[in-house]
């Protein structure tokens, strides 16, 4: 059964939120051994499309040897290149759990809402690409509104709300990695946390 949460960038408590959904998710995948990896999606030349990327740069100094990551501002993982990263993923890993992550698009009161769900995501979607669902789990965040022209629009994207969800959505995982393989302290671990919550109320009040 596929499973489908849906959360409010703009809540306070959604990286809780968050930490809480994957850190059941990981408990499970770290009992079977299989390796984690995390593929954030998207470009750095288009607002809306860098997402995927800038997730990736914020938890490059984060999630350290805790899990793989593939795509980062300085290399990212595109429609050019998901082909060959996915080749390269199930040729060094065995069995792995690929968290898929990417910038979708949606209806308008749903921007700045992240979508987790128990299945693939199909990257490039919004630009009709033909590109291979990919990740056993996937986490999106609606950057703006679908319908026409949606070249356009990613390229017209606020960059405060691709911040925001990208602040939120690498935040939450890097708790939940805290939690469930990291080696803190419980009082370290919720002191990080209360401190990163009181940090997003202050930038983006």
């Amino acid at each position: 059964m596929n499973a489908k949460f849906t959360l409010n960038s703009m809540e306070i408590d959604s990286i809780y939120q968050l930490r809480d959904i994957l850190s059941e998710k990981f408990i499970k995948i770290i009992k079977s051994q299989r390796p984690i990896i995390f593929l954030c999606i998207g470009t750095d030349r288009s607002t809306g499309d860098s997402l995927g990327p800038l997730i990736g740069d914020k938890l490059k100094n984060l999630i350290n040897d805790k899990a793989i990551l593939y795509g980062t501002l300085e290399h990212p993982v595109h429609a050019k290149n998901l082909c060959l990263i996915l080749e390269e993923i199930n040729a060094k890993y065995n069995n792995p759990y690929i968290i898929a992550i990417d910038a979708c698009l949606g209806s308008i009161q749903n921007i700045g809402n992240i979508i987790i769900e128990d299945k693939p995501l199909s990257p490039g979607a919004a630009m009709n690409k033909q590109l291979p669902k990919v990740g056993d789990l996937s986490i999106t965040g609606i950057v703006n509104i679908s319908g026409a022209l949606e070249f356009m629009v990613l390229q017209n994207t606020r960059l405060y709300t691709v911040m925001r969800l990208a602040d939120v959505i690498s935040r939450g995982i890097y708790h939940s990695i805290l939690k469930t393989i990291g080696n803190k302290s419980t009082s370290d671990f919720n002191m990080a946390l209360t401190s990163t919550v009181e940090n997003l109320k202050i930038k983006y009040k």
